[in-house]
């Protein structure tokens, strides 16, 4: 073949939207919305199917705040009554009030759960099929994280079912109204999970890092106890108490379960939500984040 025909060939199969030279002739089509439907699609249900098979998890995840619902808060009802505070509108008993923080635990020990299921990922290698998929990173890390998100409302409204029996009773709307607050706080927990797991390197190390993020979380906020009274005994407790943001996600939780919205909450969960999630995929970014210092998008 001759110079002039071979460049005129090539010619021909540009303008026909094929590379020279290529075996196939076209390029990739480029990802549409039902592709990406599919794939957000695909990753929740796999969270929701994980959890589901594993029955120890959902009776570990619900039986953990009973326990501390009808032993603890019964064993300290009379000494640590709660007074007429927002969003109540009289005296409640302990066990009212300490409602919203059991469910923080519960969605803060989901998210945990979560971060180790990416570790898992990672070490196995599922991590790395996931993360070179032709989809953004970015997407893909929030299906996952939305994937906890839905796991912690299957749990949350599991405890409050049986709460409810309990003679814990919030208004019938606030069963609803409660939701937007919950996927919220769950987002700012799970993104905070993911990205601890950018971090942590191995399973072993998971169970240390768990101890020190979540009981200083947990018992540091108001999930307990009314921050006027840990204000009235520690002043400096009182300040970390207002800068941990679980405070705030059971702050919103807690107005959500009543109809109404804790503004400086939302505001303050909203924030630490953007910062964590950011902060993840950065972590995961296979060029700049913490992944890329350990090979690639394994960790490994």
């Amino acid at each position: 073949m001759s110079v002039g025909s071979a460049t005129e060939a090539n010619g021909s199969l540009q303008r026909a939207g094929q590379e020279p030279g290529s075996s196939w002739g076209t390029a990739p089509p480029p990802l549409g919305g039902r592709a990406y439907f599919t794939c957000f699609s695909g990753i929740v249900w796999r969270e929701v199917l994980r959890y589901l098979h594993q029955r120890e998890r959902f009776l570990s995840a619900l039986v953990r705040p009973l326990v501390w619902l009808f032993i603890f808060a019964a064993g300290f009802r009379q000494t640590l009554g709660v007074s007429i505070i927002p969003p109540y509108q009289t005296y409640v008993l302990y066990e009212v009030f300490i409602t919203p923080g059991l469910i923080g635990m519960i969605q803060l020990f989901n998210a945990m759960q979560s971060s180790l299921s990416m570790v898992y990922d990672r070490e196995t290698g599922a991590m790395r099929t996931l993360l070179v998929s032709p989809f953004p990173r970015s997407f893909l890390l929030l299906s996952k994280l939305v994937g906890g998100v839905a796991v912690s409302l299957l749990q949350v409204y599991a405890f409050l079912l049986v709460a409810y029996f309990w003679e814990i009773e919030p208004p019938l709307y606030g069963y609803l109204t409660v939701l937007p607050a919950l996927i919220l706080s769950g987002l700012m927990l799970g993104s905070m999970a993911l990205f601890m797991s950018s971090v942590i390197r191995q399973l072993e190390n998971f169970a240390g890092v768990m101890n020190f993020v979540i009981f200083p979380m947990f018992f540091a906020s108001s999930a307990l106890y009314p921050l006027w009274r840990v204000k009235e005994s520690s002043v400096l407790l009182y300040q970390i108490c207002q800068f941990n943001p679980f405070t705030h996600a059971v702050e919103l939780v807690r107005f959500a379960l009543y109809g109404q919205v804790d503004w400086t909450s939302l505001a303050v969960v909203v924030a630490f939500t953007t910062v964590f999630l950011g902060g993840a995929i950065y972590a995961y970014n296979p060029s700049k984040g913490l992944i890329a210092r350990r090979g690639g998008p394994g960790g490994s």
